[in-house]
């Protein structure tokens, strides 16, 4: 297809392609004159993840041309591809002294909950961060209602994220097959990773309000 039928397929505009593949977030077509390109499937999927990750995921477009260099590196394992792509999408909180006491009490609590659910996690994982600075922060308020537990919440996620591995697509089949290529893994992984993200956050403030009105009405 060419560059306007592209535009219209994904329904994004000409001069915004044109931004994309100035910025190198995506691949050039091939060439059929001098002013021409030729695009494909992989150039539509391409420009949907990225408007999936600027409007559903709000991350920065710097962010996403370090994550699509992670998704096009072939000399990464589907593993360190996935979790490059997760610790780029970060957040990245701010670290406090070591010497911070609720610092330490957080850290301390976040490892034995790793340790006791068996998980294999880099200390240096942004995710690990993002939950010590949490439970700091709620030690530190002391406001926030105990909740059902972190337990809790960490045995639902073991399940929920199992089950999204699972679901990806294999990352040796043949690059020809749909769907089976090691950038389609990818770019679902990362799909997953943005997306169904926003969506836990949405069912939990749907049911938190539902509980909220069947208790307090």
């Amino acid at each position: 297809m060419l560059m306007a039928e592209l535009s219209r397929s994904s329904g994004v505009p000409v001069a915004t392609i044109k931004y994309y593949l100035r910025e190198g977030l995506l691949p050039p077509g091939t060439s059929t004159s001098a002013t021409r390109a030729e695009y494909g499937e992989a150039h539509l999927r391409r420009l949907r993840l990225i408007r999936a990750l600027l409007d559903i995921g709000e991350v920065p477009v710097a962010a996403i041309g370090k994550i699509l260099a992670v998704v096009d590196d072939e000399s990464a394992s589907a593993h360190v591809m996935l979790g490059a792509v997760q610790y780029q999408l970060g957040p990245h909180p701010a670290r406090p002294a070591e010497a911070d006491p609720d610092w330490q009490a957080a850290s301390r609590e976040a490892d034995a909950l790793i340790a006791g659910l068996g998980w294999t996690v880099a200390a240096s994982a942004p995710a690990r961060t993002l939950l010590v600075a949490t439970l700091a922060a709620l030690r530190r308020t002391r406001a926030a209602p105990p909740g059902p537990g972190l337990r809790a919440y960490a045995e639902a996620m073991t399940a929920l994220a199992a089950a999204e591995v699972a679901s990806l697509p294999p990352a040796d089949g043949p690059p020809e097959a749909p769907g089976n290529s090691r950038v389609a893994l990818a770019e679902s992984a990362v799909v997953g990773m943005v997306l169904h993200e926003r969506i836990l956050i949405a069912l939990h403030r749907l049911a938190q309000e539902d509980a909220s009105s069947r208790h307090f009405a």
